[in-house]
């Protein structure tokens, strides 16, 4: 029963996800780009490398011959996936879902073209040139973003023409890989916005679906996180209906963490990722039977899971630093420690840059008490924890 994980990228999501792994006895190599990574720490083996270096990335599965490769983060040279399979490695969920979705291109065309599933009108762009003539198409107001990034980096608002330019040399700065292209999207006018975690599984066990979650965004990244979402029947299903649809024509056994708007004409496919989602971190915080990160590894050893349950409510909101530190220290842990109903985590990154996530407080209560006030409690429990340099 026990299987060797390379893990590629070693965050906070990989921390958690490699904890997991070793409750159920998995052994796990941690990989990322610089040493020390949240990861790595709790990993049997780490290795730091490249990974978008092909011969790297075959060196080091040659080296640890997996039988799972579980992808966390974009910048990944993903097309050596489909060369892992044919050796016999499970790429996690799958190669294609790999492929597909670290690239924001592949990802829309399949959900709005192949599938059909309503989403924003959509152009991308390969110059600042492009990027005018994609905006005029488009519209203003309109959003751009890196087809390569995460948690919101290289993302901005277009509200006038003046901002175009400024929008292009962000959403280069903070493209991952070498890829140099965007996605203009058309403003999405929502009332709000959810992540539905999506959990396919292997044997022909069906396609379960966790209790949606809200969230509120800045700067492209995540602040707070909340399960349940207050989401209706109607919108539910079409959300789960959608998932389903673009899970299915992906392929492979994990979570998938897929994000919709919910608008007054009904829900749109934004995003997709094929691995626990950084506002599924709410899910530390007990309000299912199974968090994000065991049901993600649960799929991957094929072990069935018979159900998803919501426990309670829970809320998630980031502990971020101000500053940048090669020796990050922590105040205010005492503060948080003794509040009821209320836990953290440190991720224990290295190092630390002005709006880097360091840390999360959660909280929790029972499904009746208004997830308003649990969200209130969990930013109030965050501002006490500062992040010094």
């Amino acid at each position: 029963m026990r299987k060797k994980i390379i893990l590629l990228g070693s965050g906070e999501l990989g921390k958690e996800f490699v904890i997991a792994a070793q409750r159920l006895g998995q052994y796990v190599i941690a990989v990322d780009s610089y040493s020390n990574a949240p990861a790595m720490q709790v990993a049997h083996e780490f290795e730091v490398i490249n990974m978008l270096d092909g011969a790297e990335l075959d060196r080091i599965v040659a080296k640890h011959q997996p039988d799972f490769i579980v992808p966390e983060i974009e910048a990944i040279r993903t097309e050596r996936f489909y060369d892992y399979e044919k050796q016999g490695i499970t790429v996690v969920p799958s190669a294609k879902a790999a492929n597909f979705t670290m690239n924001r291109k592949a990802i829309r065309d399949l959900a709005a073209k192949d599938l059909g599933l309503r989403t924003a009108n959509y152009k991308y762009a390969t110059s600042q040139d492009g990027l005018e003539k994609a905006v005029a198409e488009v519209g203003i107001p309109c959003v751009v973003k890196p087809l390569m990034s995460s948690s919101g980096k290289g993302q901005s608002t277009i509200k006038t023409e003046a901002d175009i330019e400024k929008a292009w040399k962000y959403a280069v700065e903070g493209s991952r890989g070498d890829l140099v292209e965007v996605i203009v999207e058309a403003f999405v006018n929502f009332h709000s916005e959810i992540t539905l975690l999506t959990v396919t599984q292997n044997n022909g066990l069906p396609t379960l679906f966790c209790a949606p979650i809200g969230h509120r965004q800045e700067r492209g990244d995540y602040q707070e996180s909340w399960q349940p979402a207050r989401v209706s029947d109607q919108d539910i299903a079409e959300a789960q209906n959608m998932a389903k649809k673009v899970t299915e024509a992906l392929g492979g056994a994990g979570i998938f963490g897929v994000e919709f708007f919910l608008t007054d004409e009904g829900v749109y496919f934004s995003e997709l990722s094929p691995r626990p989602h950084d506002t599924g971190m709410v899910t530390l915080a007990g309000t299912q039977n199974f968090s994000e990160f065991e049901l993600h590894l649960r799929t991957i050893l094929s072990l069935p899971i018979a159900e998803i349950t919501l426990e309670k409510a829970g809320a998630s909101a980031v502990i971020l630093a101000s500053d940048f530190s090669e020796n990050p220290r922590y105040e205010g842990l005492e503060k948080i420690a003794a509040l009821p109903k209320t836990d953290f985590r440190i991720f224990g990154k290295p190092t630390t840059r002005p709006y880097r996530r360091m840390g999360i407080a959660l909280t929790h209560d029972t499904l009746d008490t208004p997830v308003e006030e649990i969200v209130e409690k969990a930013k109030a429990a965050a501002s006490l924890v500062t992040v010094k340099a």
